[in-house]
């Protein structure tokens, strides 16, 4: 396994990250996006991820339908770091993490998913990569999709 991206995006109303009691990233109408970097990640997944978060149609556009992407409703991402989407649970009860990207490596890969988001003109805010973060956030709808640069799901 590895050598996948995943993430899990969230249409929010409202998302905010706290480290210690501060709010080190927040955002209103938007995605909130939790993701994950595989061993073996590389420039391909990172492509297909940005251009997936960015591009989900996920919002309402003028009939109520989900026709809109993040930029068309003038929409932020809250992006979280989340190695534990790569938790493998196929044999036991205590989740594996080997398949998930080393943290050096990881950290690097995640501020570039986040500046090529902002490349597109999209407002990221982020929390802190390794910290003990609360995120909170309404999930409107609820909208949750599941992305995998491997197209697993």
């Amino acid at each position: 396994m590895g050598g996948n991206v995943r993430a899990v995006v969230q249409r929010v109303s409202q998302a905010k990250v706290d480290v210690a009691g501060q709010t080190v990233g927040a955002i209103q109408q938007g995605l909130c996006v939790l993701l994950s970097v595989g061993q073996g990640d590389g420039e391909t997944d990172l492509r297909y991820i940005v251009d997936k978060i960015a591009g989900l149609r996920i919002f309402a556009d003028g009939d109520g339908k989900m026709n809109w992407d993040v930029t068309q409703v003038s929409g932020a991402i809250l992006l979280i770091s989340q190695f534990t989407l790569h938790g493998d649970v196929r044999r036991g009860k205590r989740p594996g993490f080997t398949d998930a990207m080393a943290p050096d490596a990881a950290r690097v890969w995640v501020d570039r998913c986040a500046d090529a988001l902002r490349a597109q003109g999209i407002e990221v805010a982020q929390g802190i990569f390794g910290a003990d973060m609360q995120v909170s956030l309404t999930n409107d709808g609820p909208v949750t999709i599941l992305l995998d640069s491997h197209k697993t799901f």
